[in-house]
């Protein structure tokens, strides 16, 4: 069997867990980590640090070009930075996979990635996390089982990676943490931890969170401490619910839950994900656009029969 050569690109939480999972994966093989900091390593999983070490079975390079072969690239890397580094990945002639997690901003990186990625005759499924991702492909089951009714998708309480890299990102602050935190019915609280660098003003700081796109839509707390690492913890989850109609029958409840590991879930995802752009045409795709049973390593015919 051929095996799908996967590299990551990027390693912070999610490119660490996407390590763990492409390696436990039958069908695909590691290639290398795509890391400009660096040699890596793995000796902590929550957040995993850079060293100095030579370890030989974390290949790190400065570029995708130095590998030899790439199947498909795993982008583990800010959303503000996929658009940009999907399409020089694509134009490299690799497919690309990423949990890319602004909502407002997915259709436009679709229509600009399937354009890329049509030209150089390969694949890339974007927004391939569990919410943009699995949640996405719930709430289309929930509309396909009950056509009218509402959704509520209802996050937490847990750590936002998105919205955490997003204040990590502005200027001035030297570690963040981002808790969301459900009200109901859909409605959010964001608890944000900064911890500044010296001589930073804090309120400054404040107004640039609230007013960030990732915030904005949302009742947002910000805290200073002294230590955000003391106060990290990755678990996470999603209740959603649908109240609908089936026809004409009223009162259809639909409900799903998860409660997970969110960095170690959405790098299994995307590692799915790198399979099904194997078996997709050219072009750029969300989960919902691609078939379950292309996202699993196995013969067709024993997942109709046991899962069906």
């Amino acid at each position: 069997m051929n095996k799908i050569k996967v590299a990551i690109v990027g390693f912070g939480n999610v490119g660490a867990m996407a390590l763990e999972s492409v390696i436990n994966e039958p069908d695909m093989e590691f290639v290398g980590v795509v890391d400009t900091a660096g040699k890596v390593c793995i000796t902590s999983r929550i957040n995993p640090g850079r060293c100095n070490c030579d370890d030989p079975k974390i290949p790190t390079y400065q570029s995708l070009k130095e590998i030899p072969h790439v199947d498909v690239a795993l982008i583990c890397s800010p959303s503000r930075k996929v658009k940009e580094i999907a399409t020089g990945i694509l134009e490299l002639g690799i497919n690309t996979v990423d949990s890319f997690d602004i909502h407002s901003e997915i259709i436009n990186l679709r229509n600009s990635l399937d354009t890329v990625a049509k030209a150089n005759g390969k694949v890339s499924i974007i927004s391939a996390g569990w919410d943009p991702g699995i949640n996405s492909v719930m709430r289309a089951w929930f509309l396909a089982m009950a056509p009218k009714g509402i959704t509520y998708t209802n996050y937490g309480p847990g750590m936002s990676m998105g919205h955490t890299v997003a204040v990590k990102a502005i200027e001035g602050v030297k570690n963040a943490l981002s808790i969301t935190v459900p009200a109901g019915m859909g409605i959010h609280r964001r608890m944000v931890y900064v911890e500044l660098q010296p001589d930073v003003d804090f309120k400054t700081i404040e107004q640039r969170i609230k007013q960030d796109p990732y915030f904005v839509k949302d009742k947002t707390y910000v805290f200073q401490v002294p230590d955000v690492n003391a106060l990290i913890d990755v678990g996470h989850g999603v209740l959603m619910e649908r109240n609908g109609v089936s026809g004409s029958t009223h009162n259809q409840h639909l409900r799903f839950e998860l409660r997970i590991n969110n960095p170690a879930l959405t790098a299994q995802v995307m590692v799915s994900a790198a399979r099904a752009t194997m078996k997709q045409n050219p072009g750029c795709y969300t989960m919902i656009e691609v078939p379950v049973i292309d996202f699993l390593n196995g013969d067709v015919e024993n997942f109709v029969k046991n899962l069906v």
